[in-house]
């Protein structure tokens, strides 16, 4: 049975027993403590936790989830994967445990020709919570299983909770013995044998503070009883196909099987290549799936994981033997599988594909310079004596150069090297733990919304900003620091809860309206307008007059200048967005937006940077749309009425079953937005691109003007263009040529004046050799040259000196320089200094560290540099004293 074939009998089986077919959330999460959904209910957790009432009492999905913490032992077990489905059916206080343990024996056991899956019932068990009689008593009496085939386990393997106080509840596992080829009769904790598939949660009960898996204090008793599964597809998957683990599922293997073709190795042969071959297939996979819910390569959070998958992916198809482009040719292949269940991905597959292709790319060229980096530390270790790579060099090439830790530590060990692993761990953990707090920094996540909460429950805050500037409203409540305030005086600044509001709460990429809040005695200047949970708007004020108390009757009153060009600007993203799609075609698609009153900037995905042609021609094509007047309007239907019509959806959000659709210019541009927006197109105003940048692999970003500010732009532009004009003499059309001729003309002289230089660095050369300082018999000279001198001619210099002087005593030359405030040493040797056993590495890296740096090279010639000129002389004067105790010692 294929995979997709598995996913539709699930939601096909629970939506005819009244559970409402709810699609799956964006991988990435809003939660600030994971990059990415991990679990089924993921996009539950709100009700579950009494943020939102749940608008169903029955649901189910399969949902798309991403574990990183499993990246590293990819291919070495039979099930670990990043990418994975979980089936779940969800109970919000409905059905409880009997239903729950009925409705999953019904469809594992039911014959595939009645629409189940088939399972033989003699080779199935049920674990459960060992305090939890009911459980017991409800799989004897609703599946029929004795005893024997009921196992007893303790909290840390089958009770649930989120981690943290709240919701929790004993489980119940459906597990499949395998037979005695993967593993020992009745052993629960070992092996494959008896391996668990689907996971019913009864969530029950509430638990205390605690840390661990298990431990904590049960508090008591939920007021209502919910029911959350998870049935992983992957397993079912593998369990139904007949194959030994989820990479070789139809979903999986046919990624293995054109890596097989490409590479010229066999999978089955060696176990090393089957876990390259398998970390190949499963990030693949999960590379597509991220990209198509817009994740885009990075150095931070989710696109960092993102680029390390595709990296791992390359690098192993590398070590395959396979050094040609290799998405390319197996990114349509995992796209030919995965779209049976993801219809979306063929559409978008020409995004997705211009982002995997372009870091694929940009890992090329990555390799080259980080190969040079790594070249460069295994030669100063080497020379220094060491036997392991430094764990900060180690890091220095996974965080800048994007080198997988693994491939630094092949390429150590074929250096005879070993590196820092524990010390490349320390700054990566420093690093993750730099990134959540800047996530949780950036999101409200699930901290305490209690206070929320409870002014939530007192009704919805309507907004009628899409009408009205001003409303005459009453404020609901107002909270100091998350928590309900009775009050608050003049100079505070708190957070105020208006029965309807004409502010626009920051989402969207729009940032907030601004304005006021009046009543008798009392003004509020509105400083930022929130939705901490669905259906409530906070808007943090400074209390500029007056005592505010809940039940007050206010005016709200945006400002009416800040709303006209955030409408501006927000009309002038989407104008701009339709203007891409229509000159580089429907690929160029957005990723992110952000817009304030008379600015926009704009995310798209594309590989390359456009020229000025290009940009000059998305301008004319945007202003074109703005002159010509299209109607704007919005208009409410369902998220699958709004694909059908065509509306482009921003990646990575997620919507209700009932969405807004603004439409300029009718198909011309049709996208999900709860935005402000102007009436007509001409509104917009002069829109001028301002710039345009890459913000990472197959990601540009433009940037724009729109309204007044864009007519001030264009004002501050004619104006240098004038002073530009009157200084150079010369007419505005002619200063390209003349800047370019100005350019051309100073290139030329400066470098006239290097080689100039560089004569007279090269003039001393004759003099310095005439004249060494005697060491114990070594000719030394120490010279510190004309500041401006680059490394390049401070070597020359050395060599020069070099060869004028007598070639039958020892000879040692330091030059140095201060350049661009930054020192540089180079010491050259004769080959009769080398004899007496002094080496120039050795004599440099002492000239250097008096210089505040480092320095290396062969034994007759090494260079050097530091950060501290002030230890110029001192840096001379020590290589003296160690050519001293060198031949004396």
């Amino acid at each position: 049975m294929e995979t997709s074939e598995i996913r539709r009998r699930f939601l096909q089986y629970f939506e005819d027993r009244g559970h409402t077919v709810v699609p799956s959330a964006p991988l990435p999460s809003p939660d600030p403590n994971l990059l990415f959904n991990v679990a089924g209910m993921a996009q539950f957790v709100p009700y579950f936790v009494g943020q939102q009432t749940p608008p169903y009492s029955r649901a189910t999905s399969v949902q798309k989830c991403v574990r990183t913490l499993d990246i590293d032992e990819v291919g070495k077990t039979t099930r670990h994967g990043t990418f994975f489905q979980m089936n779940g059916n969800f109970s919000f206080g409905d059905y409880f445990k009997e239903k729950a343990i009925e409705y999953a024996w019904d469809l594992v056991t039911r014959p595939q020709g009645d629409g189940g899956y088939g399972f033989d019932e003699s080779v199935l068990y049920a674990s459960v919570y060992y305090e939890d009689d009911e459980a017991i008593e409800l799989w004897k009496r609703v599946a029929g299983l004795p005893d024997d085939r009921i196992v007893r386990l303790g909290m840390k393997d089958n009770f649930w909770s989120m981690g943290i106080p709240g919701p929790c509840g004993p489980c119940s596992e459906i597990l499949i013995d395998r037979g005695p080829e993967f593993g020992a009769d009745r052993d629960w904790e070992a092996g494959d044998r008896y391996l668990e598939f689907w996971n019913l949660v009864f969530m029950q009960n509430i638990r205390g503070e605690g840390g661990g898996k298990e431990g904590y204090p049960i508090l008591g008793e939920l007021p209502k009883k919910n029911i959350d599964t998870g049935l992983g597809l992957e397993r079912v998957a593998y369990l139904l196909q007949g194959v030994d683990n989820m990479y070789e599922i139809d979903e999986i293997y046919p990624v293995i099987e054109r890596a097989s073709e490409l590479s010229g190795r066999k999978y089955g042969a060696e176990l090393v290549d089957d876990v390259r071959f398998r970390v190949v297939a499963d990030h693949v996979r999960s590379a597509l799936m991220l990209i198509g819910d817009g994740v885009n390569p990075g150095n931070e959070q989710g696109g960092y994981v993102l680029r390390r998958l595709l990296r791992r992916a390359i690098r192993s198809m590398r070590l395959l033997g396979y050094e040609d482009p290799s998405l390319v040719e197996l990114l349509p292949v995992s796209l030919e599988q995965m779209k049976k269940s993801y219809p979306e991905l063929e559409p978008d597959f020409g995004r997705i594909s211009q982002v995997a292709y372009a870091e694929e790319e940009a890992f090329r060229r990555t390799l080259t310079a980080g190969t040079s980096i790594f070249d460069v530390a295994v030669r100063e270790t080497k020379s220094d004596g060491g036997a392991q790579l430094a764990g900060a060099k180690a890091f220095q090439l996974h965080d800048t150069y994007g080198f997988p830790i693994d491939l630094t530590v092949e390429m150590a060990a074929e250096q005879g090297l070993q590196v820092d692993t524990e010390g490349f761990k320390s700054l990566m953990k420093e690093q993750r733990e730099r990134a959540k707090a800047d996530a949780r920094a950036k999101k409200a996540g699930h901290a305490d919304t209690s206070g929320y909460r409870e002014l939530r429950e007192k009704g919805v805050t309507e907004f009628t900003g899409y009408q009205e500037l001003a409303s005459d409203s009453q404020v609901r409540g107002l909270l100091r620091e998350g928590m309900v305030a009775p009050s608050a005086e003049q100079g505070e600044t708190v957070e105020v809860v208006l029965e309807k509001t004409p502010f626009y709460a920051e989402s969207g990429g729009q940032i907030a309206d601004e304005g006021l809040i009046v009543a008798d005695g009392v003004k509020l200047k509105v400083l930022d307008v929130q939705r901490p949970v669905k259906g409530l708007i906070v808007h943090k004020v400074e209390v500029l007059e007056g005592v505010l108390q809940p039940g007050l009757d206010v005016h709200a009153e945006v400002d009416h200048e800040w709303r006209v060009s955030a409408c501006q600007a927000h009309s002038g993203t989407h104008v701009v967005h339709a203007a891409l799609r229509q000159v580089l075609g429907p690929n160029a698609l957005q990723s992110g937006s952000y817009n304030k009153p008379g600015y926009l900037r704009l995310d798209f995905a594309w590989s390359s940077a456009l020229d000025q042609a290009t940009r000059s021609e998305i301008e004319e094509v945007a202003n074109l749309a703005v002159r010509q007047d299209l109607p704007v309007s919005a208009q409410y239907m369902t998220l699958p009425e709004a694909r059908d019509w065509g509306a482009l959806a921003l990646f990575g959000e997620t919507y209700d079953e009932q969405v807004r659709v603004v439409e300029i210019g009718g198909p011309w541009s049709r996208e999900l937005c709860g935005g402000t927006h102007v009436k007509h197109s001409s509104q917009v105003g002069a829109l001028t691109v301002t710039g345009e940048s890459s913000v990472g692999a197959g990601v540009r970003r433009l940037e724009a003007f729109v309204g007044l500010e864009a007519l001030r732009y264009l004002g501050r532009e004619r104006a240098l263009v004038r002073l530009l004009s009157e200084n150079l003499k010369t007419r505005p059309e002619e200063l390209p040529a003349k800047v370019a001729d100005l350019a051309e003309r100073l290139r030329a002289a400066e470098k006239e004046l290097e080689r100039m230089k560089a004569g007279q660095v090269l003039a001393a050369a004759a003099e310095l050799a005439a004249n060494p300082k005697d060491v114990f018999g070594v000719q030394y000279v120490g010279h510190r040259a004309p500041d401006g001198v680059n490394g390049g001619d401070l070597r020359k210099l050395a060599l020069d000196v070099r060869g004028r002087m007598a070639a039958d005593k020892p000879a040692v030359i330091a030059v140095l320089s201060v350049n661009d405030g930054k020192p540089g040493v180079v010491i050259a040797l004769n080959d009769t200094a080398r004899e007496w056993r002094l080496k120039a590495g050795d004599l440099v890296r002492v000239a250097a560290e008096k210089l505040g740096g480092r320095g290396g090279g062969k034994d007759d010639v090494a260079q050097g540099g530091g950060t501290d000129p002030a230890g110029s002389d001192d840096a001379l004067a020590a290589v003296e004293h160690t050519i001293g105790q060198l031949v004396t010692g």
